[in-house]
């Protein structure tokens, strides 16, 4: 009986979520997708002979110079994308001050990618990680696959409590061989101190270099998940820290000032050199809050790319 209702909950859970993103993926924003993402990919089909007016850089050079005239490459459009959703499942995404801790935060915006990957007849993926790749759903399209989807990254149950990106980008780069459009969901808590990465440590020079290699193979974005409370200390007098990920317990004095203030240049710092790291490895970023309307940056962050095209 325990477990029917279980089950009961898992799925009213699972649709209360297809029901409110579904609202949001309008047409505009399925379309804004379709025109950033389609026609990244390309197939090629054949080489012809070149004739005037066509783009003298799919000249191919090396049977123009058997044949001596010119031919070019002919692609053709894929009628289809990968979308993969790379989803961090450690401890610290537990972490929420607001309505909604920052892992049911991440399952909205993976069911939005993935709605708005159905609505273009994509496929759609998903590694769940923590220091440890803990599942893997092959891509797949329709959306009994994208529920399947947003079932596991609400209610799977990891073995672990830490965070690996690199693996997890490792991972799927060995799995996919040919390109894909990625979606990295994480807060970039991670390391043997739980921290945001520093490119000048071991662990975070491995983060930005791994991101740096991942999007010259795929179109990748980072959602950097963050909620406020953990930018500042409250004042709220002594009390017991523990990190989520690596078990550590420290005791603190929150009234202290001078702590809080520290606290909070520290973040501010890490912060600074996580954008700093974002930024030079090329890949698309999405910061998104727990207590914001993340919908609104989707839409920003597409209509800025589509922009640029």
């Amino acid at each position: 009986m325990q477990s029917t209702d279980r089950t009961r909950e898992i799925l009213k859970k699972v649709r209360q979520v297809e029901i409110r993103t579904n609202r949001l993926v309008t047409d505009a924003l399925a379309g804004a997708y379709h025109s950033i993402f389609k026609g990244q990919g390309m197939d090629f089909e054949e080489v012809r002979e070149y004739t005037p007016g066509d783009d003298v850089r799919s000249i191919d050079w090396n049977v123009t110079a058997k044949m001596d005239r010119p031919f070019i490459k002919k692609f053709r459009e894929e009628r289809e994308l990968t979308i993969m959703l790379l989803v961090d499942l450690s401890a610290s995404g537990g972490f929420g001050s607001a309505e909604e801790s920052k892992r049911e935060r991440a399952a909205e915006i993976a069911s939005v990618l993935a709605f708005s990957a159905v609505r273009n007849n994509d496929k759609v993926g998903l590694i769940l990680f923590t220091d440890q790749v803990e599942a893997v759903v092959l891509p797949k399209k329709g959306r009994q696959h994208v529920l399947r989807v947003i079932r596991e990254i609400l209610y799977f149950e990891p073995q672990s409590t830490g965070t690996d990106i690199v693996n997890a980008l490792d991972t799927m780069n060995r799995m996919l061989k040919r390109r894909a459009v990625a979606f990295l969901v994480t807060d970039f808590l991670q390391g043997p101190d739980g921290r945001l990465p520093d490119p000048a440590d071991r662990h975070g020079d491995a983060v930005f270099r791994t991101l740096t290699l991942t999007n010259k193979r795929h179109d990748l974005t980072a959602i950097v998940m963050a909620d406020p409370r953990e930018a500042e200390l409250p004042d709220i007098g002594i009390v017991t820290l523990e990190d989520a990920e690596t078990g550590q317990v420290v005791e603190v004095d929150t009234s202290s000032r001078q702590l809080r203030a520290l606290y909070k240049r520290e973040n501010e710092r890490r912060v600074d050199l996580l954008q700093r790291g974002l930024r030079q490895s090329g890949v698309g970023v999405i910061p998104v809050s727990t207590t914001e309307p993340y919908i609104t940056r989707l839409r920003q962050y597409f209509s800025n790319r589509s922009k640029r095209r």
